[in-house]
């Protein structure tokens, strides 16, 4: 079962989105917070798999409670809750850790699927949808120089694999791509995970348009 925490401040947007999910037979929701500050509380007492995260919230927003979250090393992938797809708060969320994000208004079935991709560490977004949060979040901010000189500690393969990850390629995209198995593909992931210390692939694709290794168009 994947264990589900809901934020959001409106009771009507957690009870629906409850009722949703619980009538999956994979996934179950242990609890709900009406802001950010109660949600870093309730994954710490429930350890959620996923935190459905508002990110306009009294108290403490969706923004800095996902930047507590992750910084607390906590298992759960956040995914990021909002209204517009151009949010600015979405590509601070993305930077701050969130491993993805969902329109208030997505069907049931895109719901629990986002949850379940979520879950299992893969990349929640279409490639072009990614591609265009992370270019405009890319956009807005300066180049960062500690991404550019990680960049060093992979190896000239795994730098390509990093690049078609960024690029929205699924693991078996990458592996038709490079001509290798999918399991390569899989062992490069987790390494570059490993040695940048990034959650998901999600992350990987951030760090990747940080460093510059993709570029907005690229």
């Amino acid at each position: 079962m994947i264990r589900v925490l809901i934020v959001d401040d409106q009771v009507m947007v957690r009870e629906g989105f409850s009722v949703l999910l619980n009538a999956m037979p994979d996934i179950e929701v242990v609890g709900e917070a009406v802001d950010g500050r109660q949600a870093v509380r309730k994954v710490a007492l429930l350890k959620p798999d996923v935190v459905l995260m508002d990110i306009r919230m009294p108290e403490m927003n969706g923004l800095e409670a996902t930047r507590e979250i992750v910084a607390a090393d906590a298992d759960a992938k956040v995914l990021v809750l909002t209204t517009f797809d151009l949010d600015e708060y979405v590509y601070q969320a993305l930077r701050a850790g969130a491993s993805g994000f969902l329109l208030k208004d997505a069907s049931a079935g895109q719901l629990a699927e986002g949850v379940r991709i979520v879950a299992a560490g893969e990349a929640l977004l279409a490639p072009t949808v990614t591609k265009r949060l992370i270019n405009e979040f890319s956009r807005l901010g300066s180049p960062r120089a500690p991404a550019q000189e990680r960049i060093g500690e992979l190896t000239e393969r795994e730098t390509e694999v990093l690049v078609l990850v960024a690029q929205g390629l699924s693991n078996g995209e990458i592996a038709a791509h490079l001509v290798v198995a999918e399991s390569t593909v899989k062992t490069h992931v987790s390494r570059i995970l490993v040695k940048l210390g990034l959650r998901d692939r999600t992350q990987a694709a951030v760090f990747a348009y940080e460093a510059r290794l993709v570029t907005p168009g690229g």
